[in-house]
Order: structure tokens, then sequence, then C-alpha cells
């Protein structure tokens, strides 16, 4: 809808409706932002009055009925308009964009039209073309805008507005500014929420980028990663609705980060989305045992697909001849008709769909030696009686002319082609025939078939000669219970086996049945904290996604696992070699400027060549030390986190310790959470107690570790120094 603004000059933050020129100029600031205020509340009320509309009439059309599939394609359709402009009432507009033809676009988070099959767009959604704007416009290149309006409200109350002019007289270097760092600045609440509102330049850009192949996006703490990842997800679903019919993947690094996140996609509108961890992706199997961190990147390595891949193919049949019985005959299928047939079954095919397609080639084959068997036996009977036969055929023939109902082999001996269907099809369901293939070609386990190779270190040697033989006493020398690692390689062998019998998943939603296949093919694949990523559970992610349309974020500097790449190029290479798109985001939003100041020395231990994000806010908190003996921890950090929890009252205060001390915190610290540096990555609070930091130092990679404990707070770090044990 083109509606016309009454644009003045204008300084951010204050709106320009209405100036009152002959006032003092506090005193016009004022009259200028509640007249802008009352303006938006207006609209606000239009545009809420619209989507209660909207919703009120698709309940009543998704009360109906669905009769038929098509209809029924059509109510799961309804239901997602209806849960997206439900989940839109928080938050409904909260932005505005004046352009320089006088042009008035109001950007929120769903899409609405006015009243009418022809109304003219009232709300743009904020992952529209026409709202990109509302996010990259700058002075330098305000791309037709005038300016640009943040509307802050509370339920459906407007409680503010900040403007931003375009017009080249300032040079802001955050969009939004003061909604962003308002946002920011409030308590946290143990659950990410959406930042439609407050998403900056850099952020747009790789949340709107293509998605044709893999894209690695480099971020250090608080500049966003996960909001990236996330609000990626929700545009890619708008703009591109056949990804919806595959569903979208969202993997994170532990079930607490995934619970912290829960809210955000639903609340965007997006359901067609399934969460896990690597460690979850395989239904019914779980994870029961930790294991050493030299053990963890062995078995990490790319070389145990091809390990996986020989271990299998040594398993498939040998050519040879099959005497198998029939109606109480023997017949014999010769060795090189056999090795034709295995050849054309497995073709690339997974064990179990490539036994399946043998025993098909099997049926038909034993069915044509039987019919062949019998032709030649009638051929044998016939010589010496031809005369005979002939007066016999002669009258069947003419029997079968008056009566119609002899046919084929009652004739002249030769099945007919119906008579051989059936043969074939007798055979496919006989019991006999199907256990003979069950004991040549057997059904495997993908569990017991890794135990078997695991344990084994002749096989080991056999199958996977680049591993040491120290290595190899290593992985033989595992206990029962799968660790984490172990993961990625029942996966790669169970896509290998294949299904032995793959029925359909039902549900009424994608992303139910996608959860439930494990061979389910994504749209879209995002990975969160994908610098843990070992090279085998990264081709678990191109299984998933062979098209590689996948969105991972992650910081380099970041990484706690086993394995040793320091580098993405080294991280990704044996997944995708040199075609992947590098992006990064540079600017700390989260961790205040007064912690940040402490990251550089830490990196540099930890071995990295890259600088800290900038921060662009400051706490106005210095991050403060308290130096204590290892007997008054207990005493030391609860005196201190009731004291964070006093002055961040109504946000969240976390703690953060080296693995040995967590139990003795759990102990006197009940309501807050305490975790491990690895734990707590991608978390936040507005405080961070850090224990030990040495302690961490010490863990391995642990400057890595340190630096993630550093950067988890918002506001406030506090941390404890242990003085040396004796």
């Amino acid at each position: 809808m083109r509606r016309e603004s009454a644009l003045t000059n204008s300084t951010a933050g204050v709106s320009d409706v209405t100036p009152e020129d002959q006032l003092p100029a506090p005193v016009a600031e004022g009259v200028a932002r509640r007249s802008a205020v009352a303006e938006e509340q207006a609209f606000l009320d239009v545009a809420t009055a619209r989507r209660d509309r909207l919703t009120s009439h698709l309940e009543v059309e998704l009360s109906a009925a669905a009769l038929d599939a098509m209809e029924q394609a059509r109510q799961r359709m309804l239901r997602q308009q209806y849960d997206e402009l439900r989940r839109a009432e928080e938050g409904l507009v909260f932005g505005r964009l004046d352009s320089r033809d006088g042009t008035v676009r109001h950007v929120g988070r769903v899409g609405l039209r006015d009243e009418g099959d022809g109304g003219e767009p009232l709300l743009v959604d904020w992952r529209a073309p026409a709202a990109r704007p509302f996010y990259t416009a700058t002075a330098g290149d305000p791309q037709g805008q005038a300016r640009r309006r943040h509307i802050r409200t509370r339920g459906s109350t407007v409680v503010g507005v900040d403007d931003e002019p375009l017009d080249g007289t300032m040079t802001a270097e955050l969009v939004g500014e003061g909604a962003l760092l308002a946002a920011l600045d409030q308590r946290r609440t143990g659950r990410m929420s959406t930042a439609i509102s407050t998403l900056q330049r850099e952020q747009d850009d790789i949340i709107r980028a293509e998605a044709t192949g893999p894209l690695i996006v480099q971020g250090g703490p608080g500049t966003g990663k996960t909001v990236v990842a996330l609000h990626r997800v929700a545009y890619l679903l708008f703009t591109y609705r056949k990804m919806a019919d595959q569903a979208v993947l969202v993997l994170g690094p532990s079930p607490r980060f995934l619970q912290y996140i829960a809210q955000v996609l639903p609340a965007l509108g997006e359901t067609a989305v399934v969460s896990a961890t690597c460690d979850t992706l395989l239904s019914g199997v779980q994870v029961g045992r930790d294991e050493s961190r030299p053990l963890a990147e062995i078995k990490g390595r790319a070389l145990w697909q091809a390990t996986l891949e020989s271990y299998v193919a040594s398993l498939l049949p040998r050519p040879r001849e099959l005497k198998l019985r029939w109606d109480g005959e023997f017949y014999v299928i010769p060795a090189a008709t056999v090795a034709h047939a295995l050849a054309s079954a497995i073709q690339g095919r997974p064990y179990h769909r490539a036994r399946a397609a043998f025993a098909e080639q099997l049926h038909l084959l034993l069915a044509d030696v039987v019919a062949e068997q019998r032709e030649a036996l009638m051929d044998e009977m016939e010589e010496g009686f031809e005369d005979i036969l002939a007066g016999v055929d002669r009258s069947m023939a003419h029997e079968h002319h008056a009566t119609g109902t002899s046919t084929g082999s009652e004739i002249d001996g030769l099945l007919s082609e119906e008579e051989v269907q059936h043969l074939r099809s007798r055979i496919a369901e006989n019991a006999t025939i199907a256990r003979f293939v069950e004991a040549w070609w057997p059904t495997l386990d993908a569990e017991t078939l890794l135990g078997d190779l695991l344990t084994d270190p002749a096989l080991l040697t056999r199958f996977a000669p680049q591993l040491s033989p120290e290595e190899i006493t290593a992985v033989s020398a595992e206990p029962a219970a799968w660790a984490s690692s172990d993961i990625a390689l029942l996966d790669a062998l169970a896509e290998l086996l294949g299904e032995v019998d793959a029925p359909q998943p039902q549900g009424e939603f994608v992303a139910d049945r996608a959860r439930r296949q494990r061979g389910w093919v994504y749209g879209h694949v995002v990975v969160d904290e994908a610098q843990e990523l070992s090279e085998m559970q990264w081709q678990m992610v191109l299984r998933r996604c062979p098209s590689r349309s996948i969105t991972a974020v992650g910081d380099i500097d970041q990484a706690e696992a086993a394995h040793r790449h320091t580098s993405w190029a080294q991280a990704v290479q044996a997944a995708f070699g040199d075609r992947w798109t590098a992006a990064e985001l540079t600017i700390c939003y989260r961790t205040p400027r007064e912690v940040m100041d402490l990251t550089a020395p830490v990196l540099k231990r930890a071995g990295s060549h890259n600088a800290p994000p900038r921060a662009v806010r400051s706490s106005g908190i210095v991050p403060w030390e308290l130096t204590i003996t290892p007997a008054e921890l207990a005493s030391a950090a609860v005196d201190a986190v009731r004291q964070l929890q006093k002055r961040w009252h109504g946000g969240t205060v976390g703690v953060i310790a080296p693995a040995d001390r967590v139990a003795e915190l759990l102990a006197v610290l009940s309501d807050v959470p305490v975790l491990t540096a690895s734990q707590a990555k991608g978390l936040e609070w507005d405080a961070t107690l850090l224990v030990d930091p040495q302690g961490i130092a010490t863990e391995p990679r642990g400057w890595n570790g340190l630096y993630v404990a550093l950067t988890r707070c918002t506001q406030e770090l506090g941390q404890l120094l242990l003085t040396p044990r004796p």
C-alpha cells in the first residue's frame, strides 16, 4: 500500500512527525515522540484487527472435515498459515520504511493484505525482498529510503520508536542502534528469542545468501551465529516453499543448546524443522560411555568411510553355481548366470537393496530354468511318438476350440506367458526359496557388524591398513557400549547396508515423518558449532543432504573436539573439497567490550591467527577477580553467585568450571547451571562466574575452552582464581 509520509528533518531516536518549532527543543522532541508513538499505535491496531479477522476465518475453515487427499493437503497449508498468524501476536509490527518517493511500508513478523481479494499490502513480511532495505540500507547506501523506524512494542501496545534518517547526515555503524542495544541490555531468560527486528547488515547478507552449496560462516563469540543460522532457516522456508516438503535439519552441539533455541523457529512460524545432535540422529541408538580424546580423534577420521565400504563389500556373496529345489526337483543356475545377476543387482546399491534386487532376478531365473527343463522333458517324451502325439494334440486342440478351457502346456507342453508369470509368483512367495536367499545372502545388523569390526584386530588390520598397530590396539580394546564417535560409524554402516524393508513414514507433518526415517533427505541442513564436527560426522551431514544445501556456523577458535584441524579448510576438506563458500561475522553484539578486551592473549595462546570480533557495546562493568584457596571454593562460589543473582535479578547467572570442579560446585549450587566450557558453548547469561580459569586452560585444547568461558556473559564477568594445589 502506498502511504504518504510526513518527513521533516530528524535525528536518530526522535520521531520527526508534527514538529513544534515554536516550543523549546526538549518539549518539541517529546511532542514529536508522542505523536510518532500514537501514529504507530494506530497502525498496530489496524494490523492486529486484520490479523485477528484472518485467524478467525482460518479457524472456521479448519473446522471443516477434510474429505480427500487434495482437501487434506489444503488443510495442512491452512493450518500452517493459522499457526503462523497465531504466533505473530507478539511483535506483529516492528519496523517502518519511508522511501524518498513518499511510499511507506511497515515491516513485521508476517505479511498481511488489506481487505478484499485485490487488497494492497498492509504489512510486509520480514523475509520478503521488499523488507530487505530495513536491514541493509545505510546513509551511504540508502537504497531509495529516506528513513528507517524501529517500533518497540509490549504486547499490543507501542512503547517507543527509534528513527534513523538515511539522507547522508548520519553514518551510524549499526542498523537501529537504539533498538539493538535496548534488546541486548534486556535480562536473559534462559531461552533464545527472535531477532528479526534488530538484525544487522552483515547478518542479513548471510541470511539471504543463495542456498546452492555449503556456506561456512565464521563468527567469534557474540556475533549472532546462531541467530543468523535460525533466521536463515525461516528465510529459506519462506522463499523456497518446496524446501518445506523435505524439511530442514538443525544440528546443535548438545541437548541443552537445542532446548535453549527451541522457541525461535516456532516463534517465526516454521514447523518443518527437525532438531538433533550428531549423537541423536540414529533412532534407537544411545551413547553409553565417554572415551579418551585420542580414541575419539582416531575414529573421527575420514579413512573409516573407505574402511566400512570395503568391509561391507567383503560380505557380499561370491558368484557360484546355485542348486535349488522346486516341486521335488533340483534345478541348477550356472555360475556365469549368477555372476551376471549379482553384478546387475549390486550396481552401487546398499547391501540389503542389492539382495532384494538379486532375489527378484533369482525368481525369474529359476522360473525360466523350470520352464526350459519342462519343455526339454516334453521334447524327449515326444521322440518316437510323433504320430500318436499328433493325434492327441489334434484332439486336445479340437476340445479347446469347443470349450475354451485348455491352454499352453496342456496342448503343446510349452508354458504360456500367463503360466510362466504364475510360476514366478509362486516362486517369489515360496518360503523355501526365501530361506535359501537368506542363508546365501543373510540379513545383517549394523550394530553387530560394527562391534565385530572394532573388537577384532585382524579385521581392523585388513580393512583399515592406515591405522598403526598401536591405534588398532587402542580401538579394539573398547568396551561394548557405544561412544559418541561410534554414532557416525554406525550411521555410515547403516547407509551401506540399507533398510531391509523401508516403509514410508506416516504422520501429518513433514518433520514428524523425517524424524522417524534414518534415510530422510532434507531440503537444507544447518550445523551450529560446526567446528566441533569430525570428518565422519560431516559425512553424516552429507548423507542427509546430498544436494549440499548446507549452512554451517561456528568459530574455529572455539574448537574443543579431539580432531586436529585448526582452520575451516582443514575441517571440511574431506567432505566438500574446495567446493564451499566462506562468510564471516565480524562484530560482537553480545559480549561487552570490557570482557572482549581480555580475549586477545587467550586466542594467541590457543594458536589462533584470527583477531577477536570487534565489540560494539559497553556494559560499564569491569571484570573482577577474587583469589581463594581450594578449601574456600564452595563458600566463595555460593557468595559470588548470590551477589550476581541480586545484581541481575530477573536475569540469569551461569557458572563455568573445569570438569574436575563441577561435581563439587553442583553440590552447593542447585539453582544455577554449573557447566564445563564445552557444555557452555553457544549459551549466554547476564552474568558469568568463571571458576579456576587456569584449570580450564590446562584441559585438552584448554585455551580454546577458556576463550569460550570468558565470552558467555552479556553484562558482568567474575572470576574465582585458585591458589595452586598443595
